[in-house]
């Protein structure tokens, strides 16, 4: 491993560990109550719904049919874990199925 290499790793990792000490110190001082509580309990959701909804538009039919396969096993369940585990295995079998 070349120096240059192991800068870069050290100070990826140093930057990596600022980030996440950041958001633990940051945790602390957030209300946890009120408008912004509220909205911060919605972000998660809002960024998983913007990382996955391009791959469903610009996809086919297999994504189409694991997306109304997790909206389905969501709304049955009301556990997102399942929905997610649900929506991952469909996609595989739909692509499994469909050949793409």
């Amino acid at each position: 491993m070349s120096l240059e290499a192991l800068i870069a790793i050290l100070g990826m990792a140093a930057v990596t560990f600022a980030i996440r000490a950041g958001g633990l110190l940051l945790a602390n001082r957030l209300p946890t109550t009120g408008f912004v509580a509220s909205w911060m309990k919605h972000v998660p959701g809002a960024v998983l719904a913007a990382l996955v909804a391009p791959a469903i538009l610009a996809g086919g039919a297999a994504e189409a049919i694991a997306a109304a396969a997790t909206a389905l096993i969501y709304i049955a369940s009301r556990n997102l874990f399942a929905a997610m585990l649900g929506g991952v295995l469909a996609v595989y079998l739909a692509r499994l199925v469909l050949g793409a």
